[in-house]
């Protein structure tokens, strides 16, 4: 009998599937979804203080709704998530405030109003914990910061960015449909995501069919671990605040978000009134600030894991770029005051966030430092903190527009004029605090290692 000669070229070698850049994509979808809906407020909020006559305090009480419920979701969020995952989650929350943003639009009653964005706050709570539970289990550690900071940041501000776009300049600029008809049809993308999320996306590679052994161990960076899913340990919350990173983290957070209210639900406001621009124009420059915190989550990514290639040092790495980016932010936003062009303002917003918004992917990376298998509580308590920023902020800064508000009769009409430099004066505070407390994170070491021992 002829013996059979196998050559090695023969034997096909087991090749990495690529369901990674699957999940990646549909995190991405999911970031820029969560920030398109989100921004729609720079048009819902001015055209619902226009038709309930309400001033600035009361439509920045109507917005912080949004923060009361986006707060106390934040942590039962996060324990949900290290427990059971994040893919039947992610279906449910997405679906739940996509309908809610499209009962906003559709109701004029003040409790009907305040009841559907507290429940858009309280569905949005848990989409950044889930996608950082899924960042940790999907990407590899080489490239997470990278990875996380596309997730996070650029597509996050991309969505944010393109908000004002669509429905500003395009839907009711070009397309003429109202405002209302404009974010409802918003609200139907979010619902098409939820299913291609419901039908595609997994817990984790090993959960998972359409992954092979080699992808899994391309993920895994080869090593065996175990499933993430399969821990049921709650963190004990008295032993991770012991940690004075996390501690400093809060508050580095709190700043950092509270001042993100403005380019949340002022810019738009900004634009049109300080600088009396008209719809379509408003609409790209209200976006320039988040394409800027696009860009600067690329390069924040790029450079946390590069520098940390390079030296070696996550701790200082981590911290240093926080640092360096919110002390530029901030020089930016001094320039900002100074400026009567609206364009000129539009472009010192971008740098401001742009510079500011490449520590995105730093604060992800530090939540999965610290956090461990604890990732996504760590990263829900640090969304706590930055949300709470979120709650006062905006009755601050809309007290703050009130204040330095003055109206005048001109040719017999009563007309108000407000002085926006107070408000960007107090954000360049604020960036420049956030910046102060990076210096004192120390993301190596972790709260698993403080909880055992």
């Amino acid at each position: 009998m002829e013996e059979l000669d196998v050559n090695r070229e023969d034997v096909p070698e087991s090749r990495p599937t690529n369901v990674r850049w699957l999940i990646f994509g549909l995190a991405c979808a999911t970031s820029f979804v969560l920030y398109l809906h989100r921004y729609s407020w720079n048009i819902i909020g001015p055209k619902l203080q226009e038709e309930l006559e309400l001033n600035n305090t009361q439509i920045g009480l109507l917005f912080s709704l949004f923060y009361y419920t986006y707060a106390s979701g934040q942590i039962p969020s996060g324990i949900i998530i290290d427990r059971y995952g994040p893919h039947r989650f992610l279906s449910v929350i997405i679906a739940a405030w996509s309908i809610a943003l499209v009962a906003i639009v559709q109701t004029t009653n003040l409790i009907l109003l305040g009841a559907a964005r507290l429940l858009f706050g309280a569905t949005q709570a848990g989409c950044y914990p889930a996608l950082t539970k899924v960042s940790q289990v999907w990407f590899s550690a080489r490239k997470r910061t990278v990875l996380q900071g596309l997730v996070a940041t650029a597509f996050g501000r991309a969505g944010g960015a393109m908000s004002p776009i669509i429905l500003m300049t395009v839907l009711m600029g070009y397309g003429g449909l109202t405002w209302q008809t404009a974010v409802s049809l918003l609200g139907m993308v979010g619902l098409l995501l939820c299913v291609i999320i419901a039908t595609q996306l997994r817990d984790s590679p090993e959960a998972d069919d359409r992954v092979n052994d080699a992808e899994r161990d391309v993920i895994n960076d080869g090593r065996s671990i175990t499933s993430q899913h399969n821990l049921r340990e709650m963190l004990p919350f008295g032993k991770a605040f012991k940690n004075s990173s996390l501690r400093w983290f809060t508050i580095q957070q709190f700043l950092d978000a509270g001042s993100d209210v403005v380019f949340v639900g002022l810019i738009g406001t900004y634009f049109l009134m300080a600088h009396d621009l008209d719809i379509k124009q408003s609409g790209w420059l209200a976006s320039l600030p988040l394409w800027g915190g696009a860009l600067g989550g690329i390069v924040g990514g790029w450079l946390n894991d590069r520098l940390m290639h390079e030296t070696g040092n996550r701790r200082w790495v981590r911290s240093g770029v926080g640092f360096v980016g919110k002390i530029i932010g901030c020089g930016m936003l001094v320039m900002t005051v100074l400026q009567t062009d609206g364009t000129r303002a539009g472009i010192y917003l971008m740098l401001a966030k742009f510079f500011s918004d490449w520590s995105q992917p730093t604060t992800w990376g530090t939540c999965t430092d610290l956090g461990g298998r604890y990732s996504a509580t760590v990263f829900s308590i640090i969304n706590t903190a930055g949300t709470l920023g979120g709650v006062l902020m905006p009755i601050v800064f809309g007290g703050v527009l009130d204040w330095f508000t003055s109206t005048s009769l001109v040719d017999g009409v009563e007309t108000s004029v407000t002085n926006w430099g107070p408000l960007f004066t107090l954000l360049a505070a604020m960036y420049f605090f956030s910046g102060a407390c990076w210096l004192l994170v120390d993301c190596t070491r972790t709260i698993s290692e403080d909880v055992e021992s």
